[in-house]
């Protein structure tokens, strides 16, 4: 194993001293323990150590994500800072501002955090759960938002380290990203105000699971906020793919929007609302030089967008608000 002082959960370790959160710290490494086997663990651990020690005299979470000053550096400085960024590729979710640089992510994941942030309840002062954050985007927006405490957790480790990148410019803010899966969170924890689960429950085997795992982190009268692909149609109607879905192998259900309603409802939430579907366009997920290889373009029906290569509906998205009841 190998450990690097960079990435150091010591300050996170403190703030989960509480008897909610306790049950975490024997998941959090006091270092960022990770496998040398990883072939390009290397190349990423040292684009964090070759980042400029810029200190940001300013910065943006309510609106967007930024990150210092255009003036804090040159355009050559700024040209360094890409390269570094770019061993990092491909960013997914974003976009982040950082100096004057504009990564323009694949996702506009700005968009997203747009259309569920009016109904959501508000984040002040909230300890707030982000189940597959990604490199953390919508974490920082949460602490944008107000929260008090952010732990967002994704297992893949190339994410992990852009959220490291970001968060070298900003130490401060309580946002953490934990190199966890759902399955790894300690049982039955009831510590979370609000739980955050975007674009992860059609990846999931078992959708049921995936729901009562979420439950289980909820404090009692905690809010769930869910998106996820959806189609058209019916209570009771569920698409499984057979093959890929949208190019992607690891899509399994696809309900309507009735067919969830009624699946949070079997789960035991409470106070369920749909409060946005929106057709995903080329537009919001796209190829972009900070992410080079296909998206969704790639993914529909060149004669009929609204459709897949596969012949399914093209990708709709719908974010659903529930409660654990008290």
């Amino acid at each position: 194993m190998a450990k690097d002082k960079l990435l150091n959960y010591e300050i996170l370790c403190e703030r989960l001293q509480s008897p909610l959160l306790a049950p975490l710290l024997e998941k959090v490494p006091h270092m960022l323990e990770l496998s040398v086997n990883h072939g390009d663990f290397p190349v990423w651990l040292q684009a964090l150590h070759v980042l400029p020690q810029w200190q940001a005299l300013s910065s943006e979470l309510v609106t967007k994500v930024r990150v210092g000053e255009a003036s804090q550096c040159n355009d050559n400085e700024r040209a360094q800072l890409q390269a570094v960024l770019m061993s990092l590729h491909p960013w997914r979710k974003g976009p982040f501002e950082l100096f004057g640089l504009d990564v323009d992510t694949e996702w506009r994941s700005d968009w997203k955090w747009d259309r569920l942030l009016p109904h959501i309840s508000p984040l002040s002062g909230r300890i707030v759960l982000d189940v597959g954050c990604g490199n953390g985007y919508h974490c920082w927006r949460m602490a944008g938002a107000g929260a008090s405490l952010v732990i967002g957790i994704d297992p893949h480790l190339l994410f992990n380290m852009q959220y490291w990148a970001v968060r070298h410019f900003l130490p401060a803010p309580p946002v953490w990203v934990l190199p966890l899966a759902l399955e790894d969170m300690p049982a039955n924890m009831q510590a979370f105000d609000t739980v955050f689960s975007l674009g992860v429950f059609y990846h999931r085997r078992s959708p049921f699971d995936h729901l009562f795992s979420l439950k289980q982190c909820l404090r009692a009268g905690g809010e769930l906020v869910l998106e996820t692909l959806v189609i058209e149609g019916d209570a009771g109607m569920t698409l499984v793919p057979e093959g890929r879905y949208a190019r992607m192998n690891n899509v399994w259900f696809l309900p309507t929007c009735n067919t969830l309603l009624v699946w949070l409802q079997k789960a035991g939430f409470t106070n369920i609302r749909l409060v946005d579907v929106t057709v995903t366009t080329s537009m919001e997920q796209r190829a972009t030089q900070w992410m080079t290889f296909e998206s969704l373009a790639a993914a529909l029906d060149q004669t009929n967008p609204l459709l897949t290569v596969e012949g399914h509906p093209a990708p709709r998205r719908a974010v659903f608000i529930a409660q654990k009841p008290w």
